[in-house]
């Protein structure tokens, strides 16, 4: 029965693209407090995720993540991947069949068409990769949390002072306001829907 259930732990998995946050216990902000970053969910099961995120740490190194429908996962950096990394989920018994449950309803919540009651003016873009460059022609990777034709909320390992001009790709914009997990910028220009994904993410050379 033991090795019946862990059979059925290997095969519970969801895969796609879903907004939590995280924290690296070596990460300090300038309050030297844990920072927090956002990342987004490629695919989690009992013992593995995988996320996009702004900031890697080491493998090995201790972190948690927290995605709203299966709640706080803790682990350790398995590797890194292009703009992300694997976790290896540390859970105990009791743990580990709350998180099947939670990732067996989230699937079939997803699956069958149950949305959120909301109705989102903003957006997630495909790929959640940018770059920010300064003023001073400094660059730095980072995680694009959402996006609208008037301004995006980004996740990246620096907090920028209100008022700061920056560009996103080739969106120039300033920072408008702080959020626990990175912040947020206003566009200069309006964008055209159509085109502003491709335009966050085409930095020139």
């Amino acid at each position: 029965m033991g090795q019946n259930a862990s059979q059925r732990s290997s095969d519970i998995r969801f895969i796609g693209a879903l907004m939590g946050r995280y924290l690296l216990a070596s990460r300090k902000n300038r309050s030297h407090r844990v920072q927090v970053f956002a990342c987004r969910l490629q695919s989690i099961s009992p013992q593995l995720m995988v996320a996009s995120a702004p900031v890697l740490g080491a493998p090995g190194e201790e972190l948690s993540a927290n995605f709203e429908p299966f709640g706080t996962v803790r682990g350790r950096v398995d590797r890194l991947i292009d703009g992300g990394f694997s976790m290896a989920i540390e859970t105990s018994a009791e743990e580990r069949d709350l998180l099947i449950k939670r990732i067996g309803w989230y699937k079939k919540r997803v699956f069958h068409g149950v949305a959120d009651k909301r109705a989102h003016r903003r957006v997630m873009p495909r790929d959640p990769r940018s770059t920010i460059l300064f003023a001073d022609g400094s660059r730095l990777p980072c995680l694009i949390i959402d996006m609208s034709r008037s301004g995006a909320a980004l996740s990246a390992d620096v907090q920028p002072d209100l008022g700061t001009p920056l560009a996103v790709g080739r969106v120039v914009a300033r920072v408008v306001r702080w959020l626990d997990v990175g912040f947020a910028v206003q566009f200069l220009v309006e964008q055209e829907p159509e085109s502003l994904e491709d335009r966050l993410h085409l930095v020139d050379a």
